[in-house]
């Protein structure tokens, strides 16, 4: 029992804590900025203002995390963002294939608390900095509701990840809000600002499921009434929810930071009308069973603040494709621009321009012009409103989280200030300790002094060789075109040949295509052409002698074009860095708006996305051993990957030295489908372990002992640290459990003294 005497006031409680950075914002580029950073070896302090982490992607909004793979709608091939977002997600997909939002917020949760360098103030909203001079903050000021507590942190380098920017803000950082003229960068998306409008607005989403019984709605007194109101009512229906009424959007003619709770009202009320439209109108007798499970009480936000920092990232970087000196993270999702009226607006929701591939992100994008001590991550980084059109999405938001946290620990650990490391030596240290950990950067292979494997001779038990796929699968109609990505190495193009069945005498266009640049994949430059007259018939096999050449290793396109008296045969064998792909669609700008026309050519999604059955002559032997040491952990040109052959009982790399090596860690890099995009929420996955990834893999000396084993692996990356370091000549790794039908596949594999 307590009590208190009368008091004339009293004080909250107040706490004062010192780290060596400070994140403001948990969403996923908080947490993954935090996570990198910690794990890099310095102490953490994540302000979260919400009872979750996540944002967006958090059970409060519900919105599905997408990046650079880009829902696989796209060019981008392998392109999934890499480091601790892929982790985080492909252990999403391991223990919530169906996606709900509630066990993504417990899988974001325990990877943050299990590092012990983190401190996690969950419902505490920063709401003050305390500055020593014009240009450098020394600490943040939150308050936590829950608890009562104002907390002063103290530490040397600072990152705002809260979305809205309000560290930013609150230090004094130079910021844009609203969209750049054409004028001023030559970006010809730029919007009209009346027109269109120069702001994203927030959105709310519903979830309604089957009652299993008749329910009746009365619809709450706020609630929309006229549904046609809504330009685009007719798009309503009975079946979506949650994310997929993305472009329930209001707010891109306010403020969309100081105008949030005006804007969370109209929001409400639209989608209680709509529900009241779906439920009352009498047009969805489907709807009858049907109640509301949820109603978004918080919205998810698109766009406020943008800061500047030494470089603004604009459309030409991205339709370009430019590469920067600094690049420390990579973005592919489309400029995704939407009209400021949202869902009042007769336009379309958005407009998608894409890019032929990917890009990258530089590092002088991520730290403030005049705050010498503050790093920017998610979506408030220094690009323009077109270019943040691409970089706003949770995936890319996430890679550049993780390129300040890997920043962050370097200059704790060297005194220096965000800009400091723009030095050339200094970004290629990042870069390397960033690749290290799994981020990617386009065009910046893994090159490391300390990875013992380097020095070693490489051999291994087998080697797949793609000589035939043979016709074993389904039978794809060639009602639109197909083609089978094929890794070439440098020189003569191999002989090749497909299966295909005939309805009736017709004449088969085949085309050899490949990319404008050995990274892309988007087939636009033809090598070669055939028209192969067909008579009526089943399993019919098409020779192809093509007889040019090749001047560097790449992907080529096997191009079967459409064809409705044609269907191609497929192989029930999948292999690391073969995909078949069809053409769905083509962008064309029709004006002059500074993007390109293209094709697009996805793969089909699992349980679809067969390979085309093939045959090649000579066999392409792209997936040799040494490809471990070849500082990718994705395909690119090339698998870049050693795999097993099909019919290795026991697949095994082995690696041999010269004399005695002490090793105290090993890393292990997987194929857990690069080019799965793995949304977290709302769309579920045919599995919960990628097929390409190897379950069970065992490491041994050279004197056979068994140093590491795991018997259930499903993540990309794995790092095993030896509790006492071994001291051997050869090491080698079995594979021993993967997907039958898929050959063992290793991406990458490192060493190191400690």
């Amino acid at each position: 029992m307590r009590t208190e005497p009368e008091a004339i006031s009293r004080e909250i409680a107040r706490a004062e804590l010192n780290t060596d950075l400070v994140v403001v914002g948990g969403g996923l580029a908080g947490v993954c900025c935090a996570i990198t950073a910690a794990r890099a070896g310095i102490r953490v302090v994540l302000v979260q203002d919400r009872p979750v982490l996540g944002g967006n992607a958090s059970s409060e909004v519900r919105l599905w995390v997408v990046g650079s793979a880009a829902r696989m709608r796209s060019n981008n091939r392998w392109a999934r963002e890499g480091g601790v977002v892929n982790e985080i997600l492909v252990e999403n997909v391991y223990r919530n294939p169906d996606g709900n939002p509630v066990i993504f917020d417990t899988i974001l949760l325990e990877k943050v608390r299990e590092e012990p360098n983190i401190t996690l103030l969950l419902n505490t909203a920063a709401d003050a900095v305390v500055k020593a001079g014009q240009d450098r903050i020394v600490a943040a000021r939150a308050y936590c509701r829950q608890d009562e507590t104002a907390y002063e942190v103290s530490a040397p380098l600072f990152c705002d990840a809260s979305g809205d920017g309000t560290v930013g803000y609150l230090a004094g950082a130079v910021y844009r809000a609203g969209a750049e003229s054409m004028a001023e960068f030559g970006e010809r998306l730029a919007p009209d600002p009346v027109e269109y409008g120069e702001l994203l607005g927030h959105s709310i989403f519903f979830v309604s499921k089957d009652a299993g019984h008749p329910v009746r709605y009365i619809p709450p007194s706020y609630a929309l009434r006229d549904i046609a109101a809504i330009p685009r009512y007719g798009d309503f229906n009975a079946r979506d929810s949650g994310g997929q009424y993305w472009w329930i959007e209001y707010g891109g003619r306010l403020d969309t930071v100081h105008d949030t709770e005006a804007i969370k009202w109209e929001l409400w009320k639209v989608v209680y009308g709509v529900w009241d439209h779906i439920k009352n109108s009498g047009r969805f007798p489907e709807a009858e069973n049907l109640t509301l499970e949820w109603v978004g009480t918080v919205p998810g936000k698109r766009e406020g603040r943008r800061f500047e920092g030494d470089y603004l990232l604009t459309q030409q970087d991205i339709v370009e494709q430019r590469a920067h000196a600094d690049d420390v993270s990579h973005g592919g999702w489309p400029i995704d621009l939407h009209p400021a009226e949202g869902i009042y607006s007769p336009k379309p929701g958005c407009t998608h321009w894409y890019a032929r591939g990917v890009y990258g992100i530089p590092y002088r994008c991520l730290y403030s012009r005049n705050i010498r001590n503050l790093f920017l991550a998610g979506r408030i980084i220094s690009a323009t409103h077109v270019a943040f059109g691409s970089t706003r999405v949770m995936g890319p938001c996430a890679a550049v989280g993780q390129a300040v946290g890997m920043a962050a620990a370097i200059c704790r650990r060297d005194g220096l200030l965000p800009a400091e490391l723009v030095e050339t030596n200094r970004m290629r240290m990042l870069q390397r300790e960033l690749i290290r950990a799994g981020q990617c950067i386009p065009g910046v292979a893994l090159h490391d002094p300390e990875d013992l494997v380097r020095r070693a001779a490489i051999t291994a038990s087998s080697c797949f060789r793609l000589r035939e796929l043979p016709p074993n699968g389904p039978v794809v109609p060639l009602s639109q075109s197909w083609a089978q990505m094929l890794p070439l190495a440098a020189g003569r193009v191999p002989r090749m040949a497909v299966w295909v069945d005939v309805a009736r005498s017709t004449a088969l266009c085949v085309e050899l295509r490949t990319s404008d640049r050995a990274d892309n994949y988007t087939p636009d430059v033809v090598l070669d052409r055939r028209e192969i007259s067909l008579g009526a018939g089943t399993c019919q096999r098409v020779d192809l002698d093509w007889g040019g050449s090749v001047a560097e290793a790449r992907y080529v396109f096997l191009c079967l074009l459409q064809n409705p008296d044609v269907s191609v045969r497929c192989a029930e064998q999948r292999v690391t860095g073969l995909l078949s792909v069809r053409h769905i669609r083509t962008q064309a700008p029709g004006a002059d708006i500074g993007v390109e026309t293209l094709e697009f050519w996805p793969p089909e999604r699992r349980p679809g996305g067969h390979n085309l059955a093939v045959a090649v002559e000579p066999a392409l032997d792209a997936w040799r051993p040494e490809n471990v040491i070849n500082g990718w952990q994705r395909p690119t040109n090339a698998p870049n990957a050693w795999a097993a052959d099909l019919c290795d009982p026991l697949p095994a790399l082995t690696v041999t030295w010269d004399a005695p090596q002490s090793i105290g860690r090993i890393v292990l890099a997987f194929d857990t489908d690069w080019d799965h995009p793995m949304e977290t929420i709302g769309l579920p996955h045919p599995e919960s372990v990628m097929p390409f990834c190897v379950r069970h893999y065992r490491l041994r000396d050279d004197g056979g002992q068994i140093i590491a084993e795991c018997m259930d692996n499903h993540q990309t990356r794995k790092e095993i640290a030896l509790a006492t370091p071994v001291h051997l000549t050869r090491l080698t790794v079995e594979l021993l459990e993967g997907h039958g039908l898929i050959p063992a596949a290793l991406f990458e594999l490192r060493c190191y003294e400690r």
